[in-house]
C-alpha cells in the first residue's frame, strides 16, 4: 500500500513555495505603488497649503537627495539642469573656453589654460584676472553661475572683460566657444635611466587608446620601462579599465567581474585585443583618492604579477554604477553591481548595506578579510582597497603651506614672479634660487598674511579663559612669558617649511609659462614616490623578486 501522506505534503510544499515566489513581487509592487501615491499626496498638499510659497524643484531635491543617502554616496540623482555637468565627468568634454578659475581674496583670476583651446588662441594666461562675462560683472557670482556664462555651444562668441596681470586696465577680449576635451593624459614624458612616465588622472572616453599613444612615443624615445600615475585619480569608465589592463596582459584575460541583483548586471569582462607588451617593467602609483576604475587596473595587473605597485592604500570602492533616464530629461546614477578583480576579491571598504544603529557606515573589519593568490602565488586581501607592494608615507601639507594655497598667497605670488622674471628654466631644470624664496618670504611678510600655529592657538584660548577668571598675577605673567617663549615669527616658519613651499611655488610659476604640462614636469623633481619607482623599476633583480613573492 502507497502511503500518500509524503506525497500530499511535498505537492503542500511545492504549492506554498510557488504562492510565495509569485506573491512577493506582486507585494512588493503594491507597496511601492502605495508609498509612491503617498509621497505624491504628501508633496502636493506640503505645495498647496504650507504657510509661506515653496520652490518645488528645491523641495523635490531635498527629499530625493535624503533618500539616496540612505543607499551610498554614489547612487545619486541627476536634474535636467545637471545634466551637462555629468556629461563632461563622464566624456570628458564640453562646449566652452578652455579655461578655469580660481577665487583669490574676492576676485576672480584664470588658474588653468586648455593649450590650443578658445581661451590660449585669445591670448588669456594664467594669472589674469576676469572682471566680465557677456558684459554681466563676475565678482559676486557663484562659481555655478560663472559656468553657466561661460560655457555654451561650439562657434558662438564669449565678450570678457579681462585685466592682464599687472595691468591697470580692463580689455574686451572675444573669444570663440568650441569643443573642449579634458586630457585624461595631460603629461607622458621620458625621465632617469630610460623610465617612461604617464600621468593618467581620469577614466573618460579613449584612455586606453590616448595611454597606448603615450607608450608607443616612449617606447620611441627610448623608455625601457614606464610608470603609470593613477594618483589621485577618482575612475569613470569601466570599460577604459578594461582597455588599459589589455595593454599590458594577453587577450582572452578576465580584467573584472560584476555581480549584481538583476542577471544582465552580472558580466565577465575580458581582454579583446593583443596586447602592446607583455614584458616592459611596470609601476602603478596609486593613494588613498585612487578609486573605482583606478582600483581596477592596479587590482587586475596585481592579480597577475604584471606590475609592482607603489603608494598608499587605494580608497576603496567596489561598486559599479549605471546611469538610467528618468522623465523630464532626468537621469539617476544607480549602483547596479559589486566588481572583482581576477583572483576574486572585492575591494569594497565601506559596508552601506549594514549600518550602525546610528546610520554610520563602518569599514569591513580585518577578522571578515578574505585571502587570494595572484598568478604567482603572492597573498593578497579584499574588503579595503588595493594594498601597494611598496608603501610609501602619504605626504602631508603643513597647516601654514594650506593656509598660503588658500588664501592665495602662492597664486598672487607666482603672478608677481612672471612680471619680474620674462623667463625661466625647462620644467624639469626649473628651480627657485635660495634668493628668489627668500623674496617669496619678504613679499609674504609684506601682505596681510596672517598665521597661528596650533599652540598659539591653544595659548588664546587659555589667554581668554584666564581673562575670564579670577587667576593670579603670577598665573598671568607666567603665561605672558610662555606666550614670548613660544612664539615664532612669520618668516621663521616660512623657513621651516622651505622644501614643500618650494616645490608648490615651483609648480605654480611653471603654469605661468609651460601650462599644465610644465606644472606637472617640474613637480616630478621633489616627487619621493617617483624616485622610489624609479629606483625599483631600474634594478630587474628587486622588481623581479617583488613580483615573484621572494
Amino acid at each position: 500500500m502507497i502511503n500518500r501522506k509524503p506525497v500530499k505534503l511535498a505537492f503542500i510544499a511545492i504549492i506554498l513555495v510557488l504562492f510565495t515566489v509569485a506573491s512577493t513581487p506582486k507585494n512588493r509592487f503594491f507597496e511601492i505603488a502605495k508609498n509612491i501615491e503617498i509621497y505624491s499626496a504628501l508633496f502636493r498638499t506640503v505645495n498647496e497649503f504650507y504657510v509661506d510659497e515653496i520652490n518645488p524643484n528645491q523641495l523635490l531635491n531635498t527629499s530625493v537627495k535624503s533618500m539616496l543617502a540612505k543607499l551610498d554616496p554614489y547612487t545619486v540623482y541627476i536634474s535636467e539642469d545637471k545634466i551637462e555637468d555629468y556629461r563632461t565627468m563622464s566624456t570628458g568634454q564640453y562646449g566652452g573656453i578652455g579655461a578655469s578659475t580660481v577665487r583669490i581674496k574676492g576676485k576672480v583670476f584664470i588658474s588653468a589654460v586648455v593649450n590650443n583651446g578658445p581661451a590660449h588662441n585669445a591670448n588669456l594666461e594664467v594669472g589674469d584676472e576676469v572682471i566680465s562675462a557677456s558684459g554681466i560683472a563676475v565678482l559676486n557670482k557663484s562659481n555655478e553661475e560663472l559656468n553657466q556664462l561661460v560655457r555654451g555651444q561650439a562657434k558662438t562668441s564669449l565678450l570678457l572683460g579681462i585685466r592682464k596681470n599687472g595691468s591697470e586696465n580692463t580689455n574686451n577680449i572675444s573669444v570663440v566657444r568650441d569643443k573642449i576635451i579634458i586630457k585624461n593624459v595631460p603629461y607622458y614624458g621620458l625621465l632617469d635611466n630610460e623610465v617612461g612616465y604617464i600621468k593618467f588622472v581620469q577614466f573618460t572616453e579613449n584612455g586606453g587608446k590616448n595611454i597606448n599613444r603615450a607608450i608607443k612615443d616612449l617606447k620611441k624615445d627610448g623608455a625601457k620601462a614606464l610608470i603609470l600615475d593613477l594618483r589621485s585619480n577618482p575612475g569613470g569608465l569601466l570599460h577604459e579599465a578594461v582597455n588599459i589592463c589589455n595593454l599590458f596582459i594577453p587577450k582572452d584575460k578576465l580584467v573584472v567581474e560584476t555581480k549584481g541583483k538583476r542577471p544582465e548586471n552580472s558580466t565577465r569582462f575580458n581582454t579583446l585585443n593583443q596586447p602592446l607588451d607583455l614584458a616592459i617593467p611596470l609601476v602603478v602609483l596609486i593613494n588613498s583618492s585612487s578609486a573605482s576604475a583606478s582600483e581596477i587596473v592596479a587590482g587586475t595587473l596585481q592579480d597577475y604579477d604584471r606590475a609592482v605597485i607603489l603608494g598608499q592604500k587605494s580608497y576603496g570602492k567596489g561598486l559599479v554604477q549605471n546611469v538610467r533616464p528618468l522623465t523630464y530629461n532626468a537621469q539617476l546614477k544607480v549602483t547596479i553591481a559589486k566588481y572583482y578583480t581576477p583572483s576574486g576579491r572585492c575591494i569594497q571598504a565601506l559596508d552601506y548595506t549594514h549600518r550602525n544603529k546610528d546610520g554610520s557606515v563602518g569599514k569591513v573589519a580585518d577578522s571578515l578579510k578574505t585571502t587570494y593568490k595572484t598568478s604567482n602565488g603572492r597573498t593578497v586581501y579584499d574588503g579595503g582597497g588595493v594594498d601597494p607592494e611598496i608603501v610609501m608615507k602619504e605626504v602631508k601639507w603643513s597647516p601654514i603651506a594650506i593656509q598660503l594655497v588658500k588664501e592665495g598667497e602662492i597664486y598672487l605670488y607666482a603672478n608677481e614672479f612672471k612680471l619680474t622674471n620674462e623667463a625661466i628654466a625647462q620644467p624639469a631644470k626649473f628651480e627657485l634660487t635660495d634668493a628668489q624664496f627668500n623674496n617669496f618670504i619678504q613679499w609674504v611678510m609684506a601682505s596681510d598674511f596672517e598665521f597661528k600655529n596650533n599652540i598659539e592657538r591653544s595659548l588664546e584660548k587659555i589667554n581668554s579663559l584666564s581673562s575670564n577668571s579670577n587667576s593670579t598675577d603670577l598665573f598671568n605673567s607666567t603665561l605672558v612669558d610662555i606666550n614670548n617663549d613660544l612664539h615664532q615669527p612669520l618668516d621663521e616658519q616660512l623657513l621651516e617649511e622651505k622644501a614643500l613651499l618650494k616645490s608648490i611655488l615651483e609648480t605654480e610659476i611653471a603654469l605661468r609659462y609651460y601650462n599644465e604640462e610644465g606644472g606637472i614636469e617640474t613637480s616630478l623633481a621633489d616627487d619621493d614616490e617617483i624616485k622610489k619607482a624609479i629606483e625599483i623599476i631600474s634594478n630587474p633583480e628587486k622588481y623581479n623578486a617583488i613580483l615573484s613573492g621572494i
